[in-house]
């Protein structure tokens, strides 16, 4: 079992920066990617960014060039520096693990999921 714990969401203004984390515990394997999602209201979750135990990153069109996935093997720990926020952005963000990053480009999620963050982006 892994244990996935996101932080950092909030309020935030339009144009501006905010930045995630996921903690994960347990028997977390460093085979294992590691994945962003996130759920609009009214709307299915979707996967936008991923990470390999590597380093080797895949993003949505959506986020490309305004967020960077990044992760810390040595704390388990993915990060996602979000920058030039939109409205549309807001939504609630979930961490997933439980597969290999290959796996993430096929459009599969791991079994591992954290309890979310809300993200606010006001105009």
């Amino acid at each position: 079992q892994v244990q996935l714990v996101e932080s950092g969401g909030g309020l935030v203004q339009l144009g501006g920066p905010l930045r995630l984390s996921c903690a994960a515990s347990g028997s977390m394997s460093s085979d294992y990617g590691l994945a962003w999602y996130r759920q609009a209201p009214g709307k299915q979750r979707e996967s936008f960014a991923g990470v390999s135990s590597l380093g080797s990153t895949t993003y949505s069109d959506s986020v490309q060039g305004r967020f960077t996935i990044s992760r810390d093997n040595a704390k388990n720990t993915a990060y996602l520096q979000m920058n030039t926020l939109k409205p549309e952005d807001t939504a609630v963000y979930y961490c997933n693990t439980g597969v290999p990053f290959g796996s993430y480009l096929a459009g599969q999620p791991g079994n591992y999921w954290g309890q979310g963050t809300q993200v606010t982006v006001s105009s």
